[in-house]
């Protein structure tokens, strides 16, 4: 199905498919796997078995499965799965904002609407971009590894920032939030490429949590609470504003 363009009229083919295992991940199954199986060679059945859930916990947490992104112009499109944990207007962080002196402009200083997507272990980890664009900034920031759920991990843990300029005055900016247990935010962009909305962009290992800064005058389309899914779930549509409620149930 991969590339295939499908509608809401019912063109194109869809069915279920087993999710690939992005490479990064396969090199931690192998060594998982490999000592399972020398344990299990070896009798020794308390290690074994805790390898083997092992080997599976890391092929489910590193899986990759396909998406459909819609495509239209206006939508903003969820770049991680999730819940999305935190609502709220603040300014946008200033590796994002100041001029860095490539002649590319960065965000607004004053506040906007920031979405927080936070991913448990059990979530899919690949990231990817809310918008098709250029690539115009990604910024490593080293840290801490708090809670990603609290609302200063967006200013103490490590991080990397991300901003996608489409080229009519439209900018996006993200940030990849390492969580407690993360290590390692691996990026699969650089400042110069060219995105479609939904392309892969990076991942965070093991718990994490992504930020999403809207345009000005532009108001979530997601609800607090609300479970989401990257490179499918529409967060927002520019220009459009109005409350939304939703009921727990």
């Amino acid at each position: 199905m991969a590339g295939e363009i499908l509608d809401n009229q019912g063109k194109g083919e869809a069915s279920w498919h087993w999710p690939a295992v992005h490479p990064e991940g396969r090199k931690f199954a192998a060594i998982a796997a490999a000592v399972c199986v020398f344990t299990a060679f070896m009798a020794w059945e308390t290690i074994a078995w805790p390898m083997g859930a092992l080997t599976i916990f890391i092929l489910a947490f590193f899986r990759d499965p396909q998406r459909v992104t819609p495509r239209d112009d206006r939508l903003i499109i969820a770049p991680a799965d999730g819940l999305v944990t935190l609502i709220n207007h603040v300014p946008p962080p200033d590796e994002l904002t100041v001029d860095d002196g490539s002649g590319a402009p960065g965000l607004g200083t004053e506040p906007v609407t920031r979405i927080s997507i936070f991913m448990s272990v059990f979530d899919v980890h690949i990231n990817r971009a809310p918008i098709g664009g250029t690539v115009r900034r990604v910024i490593y920031i080293p840290g801490k590894f708090l809670n990603a759920d609290l609302d200063k991990a967006s200013e103490e843990n490590e991080r990397q920032h991300i901003l996608i300029d489409r080229g009519d005055g439209t900018a996006i900016g993200f940030t990849q939030i390492a969580g407690l247990i993360a290590r390692r935010i691996v990026p699969f962009v650089k400042p110069g490429d060219i995105l479609a909305a939904g392309q892969r962009v990076g991942l965070i290992r093991f718990g994490s949590r992504v930020d999403v800064y809207l345009p000005a005058g532009t108001e979530p389309k997601v609800i607090l609470g609300q479970k989401i899914v990257a490179g499918e779930t529409v967060l927002a549509e520019l220009g459009q504003n109005g409350r939304i409620e939703g009921v727990s149930q």
